[in-house]
């Protein structure tokens, strides 16, 4: 088994506060409102915080039907979350588990700038690039910019 990591960064004009929120702590309730590209984040087990399981399902005609997540570490005061992809059709036969670490930091025009790490668990010999990791990375800017328009549009919620 290999071990590849990955990091990137995204700057929005939304507080760490609010991202971290519509992310995070409040996915399961509102993140499908922000996107068409998730029908559903279900927590099947816990409470939402360390050690809950959340399952994200995504729409008819996506890539994938569904992916299953463990939350490592929570850390609301910090807005920092790690947690792990540990089963889904995104994994497929290469890939053992995702670990992601997302850090939301404060920016001094009231944004935040997104920091994420992603670290591939792969089976076997498999080496992982970066260039295989490129539309996992275009996915994410892209769902982080659709809660950006979501929360700019819609000022009350995860205030």
């Amino acid at each position: 088994m290999g071990v590849f990591k990955f990091f990137h960064e995204i700057k929005t004009k939304v507080s760490p506060h609010r991202l971290f929120k519509i992310l995070v702590t409040e996915s399961s309730k509102v993140l499908h409102k922000a996107t068409p590209t998730i029908k559903s984040v279900e927590i099947i087990e816990g409470d939402g915080g360390v050690g809950s399981i959340l399952v994200t399902t995504f729409p008819e005609g996506a890539p994938f039907k569904s992916v299953k997540h463990r939350i490592n570490v929570l850390d609301p005061v910090n807005y920092v979350c790690n947690y792990t992809l540990i089963e889904g059709d995104v994994l497929g036969d290469k890939l053992e588990s995702i670990v992601y670490e997302v850090k939301f930091e404060h920016t001094e025009d009231g944004g935040c700038v997104v920091k994420d790490t992603s670290e591939y668990h792969t089976k076997g010999d498999f080496e992982l690039k970066e260039d295989d990791i490129k539309a996992g990375k275009e996915q994410a800017r892209a769902l982080y910019k659709a809660c950006e328009e979501y929360l700019t549009a819609n000022p009350h919620v995860c205030a």
